[in-house]
This record gives structure tokens, C-alpha cells and sequence, in this order.
């Protein structure tokens, strides 16, 4: 079974700290990434989601946001699926969208990543 709660590193080196997950799948935490659009150093911004109730799988789906406010005004959505491979490690698959603030209507093409 695999359980959100607790410390995750990705690819890119940055840091997930899930450190509240509540009975209703509701959970909160912090990010803390390596990569930022300003090329600044690495910032630890607030996140807040949901857990999909554990069915008899095991295999819980989930969504959080990230506010990038300390130093970006851009938020971003994952969502994914935690899976535990072969040699029991637990892992996240993910897919995120990154919107920026734009000052038009006409930037909008651009504004989402």
C-alpha cells in the first residue's frame, strides 16, 4: 500500500514534504524545488491537495497545487498516482501544469506550461 505522508525527492533534485494527510484525503506540505523561472536559488513554497480514498487496490490517485508567491507568480497543478514497485519503494508518477501571470488577454498563449 502506499502512503502519501512523508519526504519525496524527484527527478530534478527538488523536495515534497507531505506532512499533514487527514482521514477525508485532504493533505498539506511544502515544496521546496531546484528549479525556478527567475533562476534563483531554491525556495520553499506551501502546498495543499487531495488523496483519492484508498479503494482495495491500494494505488491512491491525488492533486495539489503549489503557490510559487515567494518569488514567482505562478502556481502549478500536479496530479498523479502513487504505485510501490517491485522491490517494495513507493513512488509518484506525475504530470504538472505551470501558469504564470500574463498582463493581456493576448499573452494568454503563453501563459501556461
Amino acid at each position: 500500500q502506499c502512503q502519501l505522508n512523508g519526504l519525496w525527492r524527484n527527478d530534478q533534485d527538488s523536495l515534497m514534504e507531505i506532512s499533514v494527510l487527514r482521514d477525508n484525503g485532504d493533505f498539506q506540505g511544502q515544496y521546496l524545488t531546484r528549479v525556478t523561472l527567475s533562476g534563483g536559488c531554491a525556495q520553499i513554497s506551501p502546498l495543499r491537495g487531495a488523496q483519492q480514498q484508498l479503494g482495495e487496490e491500494g494505488w491512491p490517485t491525488f492533486a495539489f497545487t503549489v503557490r510559487w508567491d515567494k518569488f514567482s507568480n505562478a502556481t502549478t497543478a500536479f496530479v498523479g498516482q502513487c504505485f510501490v514497485d517491485a522491490g517494495g519503494k513507493e513512488m509518484l508518477s506525475t504530470m504538472w501544469l505551470l501558469r504564470e501571470a500574463v498582463g493581456s488577454l493576448e499573452e494568454d498563449w503563453k501563459a501556461t506550461r
